[in-house]
Protein backbone atom coordinates (compact mmCIF):
# COMPACT_ATOMS: atom_id res chain seq x y z
CA UNK A 1 0.00 0.00 0.00
CA UNK A 2 1.43 3.53 -0.83
CA UNK A 3 2.35 5.32 2.15
CA UNK A 4 -0.92 7.68 3.63
CA UNK A 5 -0.89 9.66 6.15
CA UNK A 6 -2.20 8.34 9.50
CA UNK A 7 -5.39 10.57 9.63
CA UNK A 8 -6.30 9.51 6.35
CA UNK A 9 -5.97 5.93 7.46
CA UNK A 10 -7.53 6.39 10.95
CA UNK A 11 -10.75 8.13 8.51
CA UNK A 12 -10.58 4.95 5.96
CA UNK A 13 -10.95 2.76 9.31
CA UNK A 14 -13.93 4.84 10.66
CA UNK A 15 -15.89 4.72 6.66
CA UNK A 16 -14.95 0.81 6.93
CA UNK A 17 -16.95 0.35 9.82
CA UNK A 18 -19.82 2.30 9.67
CA UNK A 19 -22.51 -0.30 8.03
CA UNK A 20 -25.52 1.54 7.77
CA UNK A 21 -26.73 4.29 5.31
CA UNK A 22 -28.09 5.63 8.80
CA UNK A 23 -24.86 5.94 10.57
CA UNK A 24 -22.94 6.79 7.49
CA UNK A 25 -25.08 9.96 6.60
CA UNK A 26 -25.03 10.81 10.98
CA UNK A 27 -20.88 10.66 10.20
CA UNK A 28 -20.93 12.92 6.88
CA UNK A 29 -23.47 15.88 8.54
CA UNK A 30 -21.07 16.01 11.62
CA UNK A 31 -17.79 15.59 9.96
CA UNK A 32 -18.71 17.78 6.47
CA UNK A 33 -19.75 21.02 6.06
CA UNK A 34 -23.40 21.54 4.22
CA UNK A 35 -21.37 22.75 1.34
CA UNK A 36 -19.17 19.82 1.59
CA UNK A 37 -22.08 17.66 2.03
CA UNK A 38 -22.90 19.14 -1.77
CA UNK A 39 -19.88 19.04 -3.51
CA UNK A 40 -18.95 15.43 -3.15
CA UNK A 41 -21.76 14.10 -4.59
CA UNK A 42 -21.78 16.20 -7.49
CA UNK A 43 -17.64 14.83 -7.63
CA UNK A 44 -19.31 11.05 -7.75
CA UNK A 45 -22.06 12.39 -10.39
CA UNK A 46 -19.51 13.86 -12.18
CA UNK A 47 -17.66 10.62 -12.79
CA UNK A 48 -20.67 8.85 -13.50
CA UNK A 49 -21.66 10.98 -16.19
CA UNK A 50 -17.93 10.79 -17.50
CA UNK A 51 -18.24 7.02 -17.21
CA UNK A 52 -21.56 7.54 -19.81
CA UNK A 53 -19.75 9.84 -22.16
CA UNK A 54 -21.65 12.44 -21.83
CA UNK A 55 -18.87 15.31 -22.92
CA UNK A 56 -17.18 17.70 -19.95
CA UNK A 57 -18.45 20.70 -21.05
CA UNK A 58 -21.97 19.23 -20.92
CA UNK A 59 -21.90 17.91 -17.90
CA UNK A 60 -20.07 20.95 -16.41
CA UNK A 61 -23.40 23.22 -17.56
CA UNK A 62 -25.79 20.18 -15.88
CA UNK A 63 -23.83 20.27 -12.52
CA UNK A 64 -23.34 24.10 -12.34
CA UNK A 65 -19.22 23.50 -11.89
CA UNK A 66 -16.48 24.72 -13.63
CA UNK A 67 -15.47 23.15 -16.45
CA UNK A 68 -11.16 22.62 -13.73
CA UNK A 69 -13.87 20.21 -11.64
CA UNK A 70 -14.67 18.02 -14.21
CA UNK A 71 -11.24 17.66 -16.16
CA UNK A 72 -9.96 16.64 -13.09
CA UNK A 73 -12.50 13.95 -12.65
CA UNK A 74 -11.82 13.10 -16.37
CA UNK A 75 -7.97 12.85 -14.94
CA UNK A 76 -8.74 10.61 -12.15
CA UNK A 77 -10.71 8.25 -14.50
CA UNK A 78 -7.76 8.07 -17.42
CA UNK A 79 -5.65 6.94 -14.06
CA UNK A 80 -7.89 4.33 -13.54
CA UNK A 81 -9.82 5.36 -10.66
CA UNK A 82 -13.39 4.77 -9.76
CA UNK A 83 -13.51 1.25 -11.33
CA UNK A 84 -16.57 0.40 -9.14
CA UNK A 85 -18.70 3.07 -9.97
Amino acid sequence: MMRVHKELLGLIEVLLKTQTQEGMYDFLQGILTPKELLEIPNRLAIVKLLKKGVSQHDIAEKLHVGIATVTRGSRELQKGRFQNI
